[in-house]
């Protein structure tokens, strides 16, 4: 095949996406904090092959992806220039494609741990059920923010997992998770509907968007970021009172994150371009340096709230 004629298939695949297999981090870190796991080479390198499976079976997942959503990137001011929607393919070679990357996605994930092994065939499973019909839950509005952002969750996991088996994570960091990423999924939503300007073509390029408006958008943005904070504060005062300062650092960034939609072809609607965002970069880092310090200062006054015998409660 000449060389012109594989740069489709290779870019069909989304290198350049690969940058979201660091959701994966925080769930190492939560793993290693909440266990007290000691760090050491072994454990660095299941992390590596965990990131490597995760971003070959996300890739297979963005194969089926492109190829099916063709007929309908061409309606998207953006997408209507990715490769699969103005050049001829074969068919073939994208099911050749899939079935490779697949294949090395859950073959580098069978030496990790059973676990691993097993969210990485529930992501390709929720690749299939997202894009493929009769079911293509990315067409049903409400399913199709939370489907994909379900995938947040599975790289929380495999984050954890990739640590310990011997434990599981506490429910409401896992769910403060999946809705974080339903946030983000929204207002990405809502990044692309503003953008395309016309109730019409944006719901020819998705059938979702015939049942959303800017207003419906907006709603469903603040109620994830709601319910996403919420299981987030119950997970911070169960394990480290002293991160529920975080909180409030915690919601100026989802409240930046919204602002940063309203731009002209903002950064929200492709999240792999968002290390651009220097101001956002910046303050994710201080975020974390704030949270660094919080896991190891003591604030005694903060423990009172964890007092169940507090003068005047009934």
């Amino acid at each position: 095949m000449e060389e012109n004629k594989i740069i489709p298939y290779f870019k069909i695949a989304r290198p350049d996406h690969s940058i979201k297999q660091l959701f994966i981090i925080p769930g190492c870190m939560a793993a290693i904090l909440l266990c007290q796991i000691t760090i050491d080479i072994r454990l660095l390198w299941k992390i590596a092959f965990g990131l490597l499976s995760t971003t070959f079976v996300a890739s297979a997942n963005y194969v089926i992806n492109e190829y099916l959503d063709a007929k309908f990137d061409k309606f998207h001011p953006l997408k209507k220039t990715r490769p699969l929607v103005n050049q001829k393919t074969d068919v073939r070679y994208i099911i050749f494609e899939y079935i490779l990357l697949l294949l090395l996605g859950l073959l580098s994930a069978y030496g990790v741990s059973e676990f691993v092994f097993g969210l990485m065939i529930l992501l390709a499973v929720m690749g299939i059920l997202y894009n493929v019909e009769p079911i293509r839950l990315k067409d049903i509005p409400y399913l199709d923010v939370l489907s994909e952002s379900f995938n947040m969750a599975i790289r929380f996991l495999i984050g954890w997992f990739l640590i310990t088996q011997q434990y599981f994570p506490p429910v409401s960091i896992v769910l403060g998770y999946w809705f974080a990423g339903a946030y983000l999924m929204s207002v990405k939503r809502f990044s692309e509907y503003k953008m395309i300007n016309d109730a019409d073509r944006a719901g020819a390029y998705r059938k979702s968007f015939i049942y959303y408006s800017e207003d419906t958008l907006c709603v469903q943005s603040l109620f994830y970021a709601i319910i996403s904070v919420f299981f987030l504060g119950i997970f911070l005062i169960k394990y480290r009172i002293e991160l529920i300062l975080d909180v409030p650092l915690l919601c100026i960034l989802y409240c930046y994150y919204f602002h940063l939609s309203f731009a002209k072809d903002s950064s929200t609607q492709r999240p792999e371009k968002l290390f651009h965002e220097k101001f956002l970069m910046l303050y994710i880092v201080f975020f974390c340096v704030i949270s660094a310090a919080l896991l190891f200062i003591e604030i005694p006054i903060l423990h009172i709230f964890l007092d169940n015998n507090l003068i005047g409660v009934r």
